[in-house]
């Protein structure tokens, strides 16, 4: 049973490319659907559509019953998913069921041309989907999915994903400088290109930077520095080296 919502936000979009799902299995192309609670219609057909599926399965895939923790692909966007975590804001005041299929779905728009460009159809515009419901018993899970046939876009929305317009990414401040690439920051003049100030240094106004002194000299005996003799030693006049006791003046 097929069934086409009204107009519902789309979220998680996965249309254009198929995508493995987090806990692994088969790649698939999927879309979220978050569908207003005021969309009474839309819901009514949802519901119909998942108890079809049920008595559909009970023999075919339910072994005559239908499981009493049957699970459903349809979650209320004000609670909690079915891993525990709550649902993001958006999804306040709707509904939140996810469609998936294993081969692409139509993708269209209000004029019914093929909408080939990824960036047309992305998380938070508006769209209308063509949906099925069926049967699966799988690894122990059982309960009933939703599958995804087409989508038809019929409105831009506000992205629900932080994509960055380009106005943001090069105008303003980032605008480019014609010089070296780099953009013109807040502070610098409007075209003039921005030359920092060198640190200042490390000391106090007032108070001069320290200066290293050269290496102290390497004493020898008696403390004196190497190559003086020490002090009251006589020197040869000739050689200039320290008179020992008993020396001959020019002879070392």
């Amino acid at each position: 049973m097929a069934i086409t919502t009204g107009k519902v936000r789309a979220s998680y979009v996965n249309i254009f490319q198929p995508r493995v799902p987090e806990n692994g299995g088969e790649a698939k192309y999927s879309l979220t659907l978050l569908i207003p609670k005021t969309d009474v219609a839309t819901l009514n057909a949802i519901y119909a559509g998942i108890e079809s599926a049920k008595r559909e399965g009970t023999q075919k895939v339910f072994n005559g019953a239908v499981p009493p923790m049957c699970r459903i692909p349809l979650h209320d966007g004000d609670g909690f998913r079915p891993s525990g975590e709550a649902f993001g804001e958006e999804c306040g005041g709707h509904m939140v069921m996810t469609a998936s299929a294993k081969l692409q779905p139509s993708i269209v728009g209000l004029d019914m041309q093929a909408i080939l460009n990824p960036a047309d159809v992305y998380s938070g515009c508006y769209v209308r989907a063509n949906i099925n419901f069926f049967a699966y018993s799988t690894n122990g899970n059982k309960g009933i999915g939703c599958g995804l046939n087409a989508v038809q876009k019929i409105g831009d929305g506000e992205p629900l994903t932080a994509r960055v317009s380009a106005e943001e990414a090069f105008g303003g401040i980032n605008a480019y400088t014609g010089t070296d690439g780099a953009p013109v920051p807040p502070y610098a003049q409007p075209g003039q290109a921005y030359v920092p100030q060198q640190a200042p240094p490390a000391y106090a106004q007032g108070v001069q930077p320290y200066m290293p002194q050269q290496a102290p000299p390497v004493y020898g005996q008696q403390g004196q520095p190497y190559g003086y003799p020490p002090q009251g030693q006589q020197t040869d006049p000739i050689t200039g080296r320290p008179l020992l006791n008993g020396g001959v003046m020019g002879i070392g």
